[in-house]
């Protein structure tokens, strides 16, 4: 009978590390299919506030503002930061006028932007943090997807003069 309890403990173990390790590729795969869900969600917030800001370019006949908006309406996943952090500097760089619709839809998308950009940055480090676990390494337990980078632009939130926030 003690040989028994050798064979129940062995298969005790056995069961634990196969359970910890499913586990762990679970956790890796939704931490991964969030990070790039969160992707596609920030490149949406993207293409909202370029074409927000190509609008008020439009009716404000701002030339510069609106090659901004459609440069980084046009632009290449390589080329995409460059092209939207200028974007944010000429949208810092005009006066916004929140009880204007135009102005309103730019702030809006810019804050929607930045909390986007929060949430993938969050979740790209998480999913990067499980991958870069020894055993999730060494098992290869993330090699289905391609390593989560970083989208790294400049801070999108647009300042609204105080006077303007008083009045509010």
């Amino acid at each position: 009978m003690p040989g028994m309890w050798w064979v129940v403990g062995a298969t005790v173990v056995v069961a634990l590390v196969a359970v910890y390790l499913i586990w762990t590729a679970g956790r890796v795969e939704r931490l991964q299919d969030r990070a790039q869900l969160a992707a596609r969600a920030l490149d949406a917030h993207l293409l909202r506030r370029a074409a927000a800001a190509a609008v008020l370019a439009e009716r404000r006949d701002g030339v510069e503002l609106y090659a901004a908006a459609r440069i980084a309406l046009d632009a290449q996943p390589d080329e995409r930061e460059a092209a939207e952090n200028d974007l944010t500097r000429q949208l810092r760089s005009i006066q916004l006028d929140p009880t204007d619709a135009d102005c309103e839809a730019v702030i809006a998308a810019s804050r929607r932007l930045a909390l986007a950009r929060q949430v993938h940055t969050d979740l790209v480090r998480d999913a990067r943090s499980a991958r870069g676990r020894p055993l999730v390494r060494l098992l290869r337990m993330g090699r289905r997807h391609t390593w989560p980078r970083y989208f790294d632009i400049d801070d999108p939130t647009l300042a609204i003069p105080a006077a303007d926030v008083s009045s509010r």
